[in-house]
């Protein structure tokens, strides 16, 4: 099993919307970041854990845990052209871009990248690295079970 940490916009698919529909699975759909998308297709399984994190919003941080239940597919939305993440250089053929699929395991109280900082054992998760902006990265065994044992 590994462990992740994956960014969404809440107002797009934020933890709220996984809650909702518990058992349903979430295409992780728009990933368009080389790096980000070799992380889905290449290491991620099915069972593995990951940080639900809340970006580009007011109050970003970790906001619950999701598990990945599908293994890397072809993500759809780059071959339609009414999605904002259609990519005109991708082709049913020869598709560039990858998914995972997720599904919710529990929501956690909202934890901020200030309070992570706080945690000599958090520094050197990459989520809290200056200029990164990767939208998945990993979490160490170490980091993972820190946080449940004292931050959530």
């Amino acid at each position: 099993m590994a462990y992740w940490l994956m960014k969404s916009e809440p107002d797009d698919v934020g933890i709220d919307h996984l809650q909702a529909a518990p058992q349903r699975h979430f295409v992780w759909t728009g990933v368009r970041n080389y790096q980000a998308r070799n992380f889905m297709r290449d290491q991620m399984q099915p069972g593995d854990l990951l940080l639900f994190w809340h970006s580009s919003c007011p109050e970003p941080g970790i906001a619950g845990i999701a598990e990945v239940v599908a293994a890397a597919h072809d993500d759809p939305s780059q071959f339609d052209p009414a999605s904002p993440y259609f990519d005109p250089k991708s082709h049913p053929d020869k598709p560039r871009w990858q998914c995972v699929d997720v599904r919710f395991v529990r929501k956690t109280r909202l934890v901020s990248p200030a309070e992570l900082r706080q945690h000599d054992a958090l520094q050197d998760m990459t989520v809290l690295a200056r200029g990164n902006r990767l939208s998945i990265t990993p979490v160490t065994p170490e980091q993972w079970a820190y946080l449940q044992e004292h931050v959530f």
